[in-house]
């Protein structure tokens, strides 16, 4: 299982799965991260936390363990 914790910067890849419950799925879901849902990592802090990625034309930023929530694929 890859997740997007594990994509690497330039990297554009698609939503296989939300894993997770309650608030922080919810949150995710909010922000338009559903299955489906085309990811382009943009910029990794240089200890992994935060995440930046581009979703929808929007700039989002993930905690390192909530990007672990997020199942991708190529």
């Amino acid at each position: 299982m890859r997740t997007l914790k594990d994509v690497a910067v330039g990297e554009t890849v698609t939503v296989k799965r939300l894993h997770g419950e309650g608030a922080t799925r919810r949150r995710m879901m909010d922000m338009g991260i559903i299955k489906g849902a085309v990811i382009h990592v943009v910029k990794v802090a240089p200890l992994g936390d935060p995440i930046e990625v581009s979703v929808r034309n929007y700039q989002l930023s993930f905690r390192s363990a909530d990007a672990g929530m997020i199942e991708v694929e190529e």
